[in-house]
């Protein structure tokens, strides 16, 4: 449950990312009332925190959790 729900903050992140490159425009920012509104805050900071999480996703032993199912 953690593994998805960090993955779909980090994907919501590189849209947001995406958005910025490409059109110059901060949606989490117009959502939630600018850069330095606290709930943008919290939203950038959820974001950083998901992506750390994933970094884990890279190292772990997939065959291993494929053959245990839970």
């Amino acid at each position: 449950m953690l593994d998805k729900t960090a993955l779909t903050l980090a994907i919501v992140g590189a849209l947001n990312w995406g958005a910025i490159g490409l059109f110059q425009f901060d949606i989490v920012a117009w959502l939630f009332g600018g850069q330095g509104a606290m709930l943008s805050r919290i939203v950038y900071t959820l974001v950083a925190l998901a992506g750390v999480w994933c970094i884990s996703l890279l190292f772990r032993d997939t065959a291993a959790a494929q053959s245990h199912p839970q």
